[in-house]
């Protein structure tokens, strides 16, 4: 029997916006939570910075508990950390859906990453700008995504380095050639002018920090950065559909 071609859209995930809560006004967070959620925002994006892996101290698990009374959106807990061993456990009770740990910050990869499917949460592997894709050699079947910083990690409001673009595209279609339908997270000045582009690279989850809440409408930032994204993904199926033939 002739095995089943996987179409595009299994192979490549749709993209799905994901606003970061570091540039949110914690004063009004849960209002702003609540209106990315009703703008289509589908994953909440949690900073957690220990002020030692990166040059900045965010927060704990104990934002993303408070959260998770309000919202049923799936959470992507980013460890931004040393050891993050010692707060895998935690940010799973507090309710994250997704752990991201860094591949420059574990000299024992896959024990990390067992010990987060063990918890029946997806894992993710972030790596920063100057970290090599080759490094991912033998981790790709282990995981449920990659995180491309687009800036060196610690802060909000960078810019966007150009460079990234072509490491999501590779990563991208060396995930296509291995049949893996991992999401691409994309991490670090995205914003309604390159949202499009980075789509029709490979991404596939969109953190979004300044351009979602700073900007004056919250839910018409979130609706257009989805639409944008939506559009260049369909681009991206047509394209890859024609060549196929």
């Amino acid at each position: 029997m002739p095995r089943r071609r996987v179409s595009l859209r299994e192979l490549i995930p749709a993209p799905k916006i994901a606003p970061s809560i570091l540039s949110a006004d914690f004063r009004r967070l849960e209002d702003q939570v609540k209106m990315v959620e009703r703008a289509g925002a589908e994953i909440l994006h949690f900073d957690i910075m220990d002020g030692h892996f990166v040059p900045n101290l965010t927060f704990g698990p104990l934002v993303i508990r408070w959260m998770r009374q309000v919202t049923d959106m799936t959470f992507m807990a980013h460890l931004m950390v040393d050891n993050p061993e010692s707060l895998v456990e935690p940010v799973i009770d507090a309710g994250a859906d997704i752990v991201v740990v860094h591949i420059e910050s574990s000299k024992n990869m896959f024990r990390l990453i067992q010990s987060i499917k063990d918890r029946g949460v997806r894992v993710g592997i972030a790596l920063n700008p100057a970290t090599p894709l080759t490094h991912l050699t033998y981790l790709l079947g282990e995981i449920d995504s990659v995180l491309i910083m687009c800036v060196d990690p610690g802060f909000g409001g960078q810019k966007f380095i150009p460079g990234m673009m072509d490491k999501i595209r590779r990563l991208r279609k060396a995930l296509v050639k291995r049949k893996l339908p991992l999401d691409i997270a994309v991490d670090g000045g995205i914003n309604h002018e390159n949202a499009g582009a980075v789509v029709e690279a490979g991404a596939s989850i969109i953190i979004a920090g300044t351009a979602i809440f700073g900007q004056s409408s919250v839910k018409d930032a979130v609706k257009r950065l989805k639409e944008e994204c939506l559009e260049a993904y369909e681009r991206v199926i047509g394209r890859l559909a024609q060549a196929r033939g």
